[in-house]
């Protein structure tokens, strides 16, 4: 008896929560949705804003708000397509511009975040915070300058960030914005004498200013600090390669070698020492295993073509050469190569062309060594964006 009264007791206390209850997942309102979301309810509060809007499809704050409680869960492709129905329905609604340029910040969808970011800043051009975000999606999306134009100004608001002004350094440093680059490595350099890595980034900006001597001092800096550092010695024998100083780059390319027997730009430039020492069999060497780690490097199929040339190996020389034009047709060695080596298959013409591109070429800017450490710079972790 005792046990019956009791589970009556149960059922009277329970009845009115369990008719709330249903009566809600029928016919939330608003209020209900946001009272779920204060409660930290993130997956009650969604369902509410979605009964919300299957009930009133116009309602562009619905969705939007719908939009914050996904985005607090994580779920940012719903959140985005909930903020780009908002938006279809009212463009003008606050905030949800910078939202959405969150939530497709926050999938790596770059390009589109910044469209949205763009959106964002015109319509509040006092907003830091879609001015840094909008400075990272360029980031990510790998156009470096338009980075700097926003990244800048971000940091220069906040002097102690030192992540967003190391963003704002490899912007500056893949953009060819060296002075930029160089005044905020030094910066870094300042808070952090011991970093190899910004050593290595300011040897980079140094080298492409023109200024190789210092660049070689900054490298030898982080060699000291952090022997095994990957690319230090590499970058360090390249350097001394580009002055000429075959003797000590051969010396940095076999330490590089000795931490990673694969690295493809190390065993390339060493053999293209080799080539130069007039050591045609060593070079080749050197050369087909850069190409067995790497298919892409220039210098490789350049020296290739040059060597079968000097070997009469004509059916081997022309698609080096070609892969080496194709690689890059703006510079001119190559070119030349190939109009030696069409004149020596007898093609007068195919030679001339070759020959009259030499000459219509102008001298590249010197190379550098942005882009040959690393193809691009360190991907953002978009998570980490607020």
């Amino acid at each position: 008896m005792k046990k019956w009264n009791a589970e009556l007791v149960l059922v009277v206390v329970l009845l009115p929560i369990l008719l709330s209850t249903r009566a809600l997942a029928q016919n939330p309102t608003p209020e209900d949705a946001i009272a779920l979301e204060q409660q930290g309810k993130l997956p009650e509060a969604a369902v509410a804003w979605r009964a919300v809007t299957a009930r009133h499809p116009n309602d562009a704050a619905a969705f939007a708000s719908l939009g914050v409680v996904l985005s607090k869960e994580q779920k940012y492709s719903e959140a985005a397509t909930a903020y780009k129905h908002a938006l279809a329905l009212n463009p003008k609604l606050p905030g949800v511009e910078l939202n959405l340029g969150l939530a497709e910040f926050k999938q790596g969808h770059f390009h589109d975040a910044a469209v949205a970011l763009r959106a964002a800043l015109a319509a509040d051009p006092a907003n830091n915070q879609a001015r840094t975000l909008l400075g990272l999606s360029y980031y990510g999306a790998q156009r470096f300058a338009d980075a700097v134009t926003y990244l800048q100004s971000a940091a220069k608001g906040d002097p102690a960030n030192t992540e967003l002004h190391r963003l704002l350094a490899q912007s500056c440093l893949w953009a060819k914005n060296y002075p930029c680059a160089l005044d905020e490595f030094r910066q870094l350099l300042q808070q952090d004498p011991d970093s190899a890595a910004t050593h290595i980034l300011l040897g980079e900006a140094l080298d492409g200013s023109g200024k190789t001597s210092e660049a070689i001092a900054e490298f030898e800096a982080a060699a000291k600090i952090s022997p095994a550092e990957p690319n230090v010695h590499f970058g360090l024998g390249y350097l001394h390669w580009k002055s000429q100083q075959y003797d000590e780059a051969r010396q940095e390319f076999d330490r590089e070698l000795a931490l990673d027997p694969n690295h493809a730009q190390a065993l390339a430039y060493l053999g293209d020492i080799e080539w130069k020492s007039n050591h045609p069999d060593e070079a080749l060497s050197l050369l087909k295993r850069s190409m067995s780690a790497q298919k892409n490097l220039r210098i490789v199929y350049v020296d290739l073509g040059a060597i079968y040339m000097q070997q009469k190996n004509y059916k081997e020389a022309q698609p080096a050469l070609l892969r080496a034009v194709a690689l890059d047709p703006a510079i001119p060695d190559a070119h030349y190569q190939l109009g030696r080596l069409y004149q020596a298959l007898g093609k007068p013409a195919e030679a001339e062309k070759e020959l009259h591109r030499v000459q219509e070429l102008h001298k590249k800017a010197e190379d550098s060594l942005v882009g040959k450490i690393s193809s691009s710079p360190p991907a953002l972790n978009p998570s980490e964006a607020r």
